[in-house]
């Protein structure tokens, strides 16, 4: 790809982002979806901090903060989606508290399969770290694309209406995890190819 369409596109990200973060403030959403809020925040102050380390070369740091934040994006990212579910199903006060607790346990599974992973894998020049961030980024990409499946199967069952908040939320996330989830790892290795391979 073209570097200044990279740069470009790389440039575009935060500044949608922060669009965003504007629109939720002014109509006030920032408060009803205060998760969702944090991610949108979270990713401009990861760009804020990635990006100057990648322009002025610091190929060591830049991986080390890149693996640190994809961790902390992935952690607040799977509790938006938690979030997204206690609003869909927020007139389902049964529903609701078996979601709750389904999440829990799936956070649970998700970073015993993430440590498992990472300790049985064979050693990789990612090293094991990166190996379990890796898994779990699967794991919350899967079920980002999930509940925007489960939305579109059950919206009319439920009362979910394509105009609610949530919902587009869900299927924005869902968007960006297929998308991210079927390409990630060739995007990852080419990522690290191209920096040199650095271990944190």
């Amino acid at each position: 790809m073209n570097p200044k369409i990279q740069l470009a596109l790389w440039i575009a990200h935060p500044l949608l982002q922060l669009s965003v973060a504007a629109v939720m403030f002014y109509r006030k959403l920032h408060k009803i979806f205060p998760v969702f809020f944090a991610y949108i925040v979270s990713q401009i102050l990861i760009f804020a901090v990635l990006f100057p380390m990648f322009q002025l070369g610091y190929a060591h740091y830049y991986v080390c903060m890149y693996w640190t934040c994809t961790a902390i994006s992935l952690a607040v990212g799977f509790k938006v989606i938690h979030e997204i579910f206690l609003d869909v199903f927020r007139p389902y006060h049964a529903l609701k508290d078996l979601g709750s607790v389904l999440f829990k346990w799936a956070a649970l599974v998700m970073v015993l399969v993430a440590i498992v992973v990472a300790a049985s894998s064979s050693v990789s020049s990612d090293g094991p770290m990166v190996e379990a961030v890796i898994t779990a980024q699967r794991c919350v990409r899967v079920i980002q694309v999930g509940l925007v499946l489960l939305l579109l199967v059950f919206s009319k069952y439920v009362g979910v209406s394509w105009r609610q908040f949530s919902f587009g939320v869900s299927l924005g996330f869902g968007a960006f995890a297929f998308c991210l989830g079927s390409g990630s790892r060739n995007r990852v290795k080419v990522g690290i190819i191209q920096l040199g391979h650095f271990a944190c």
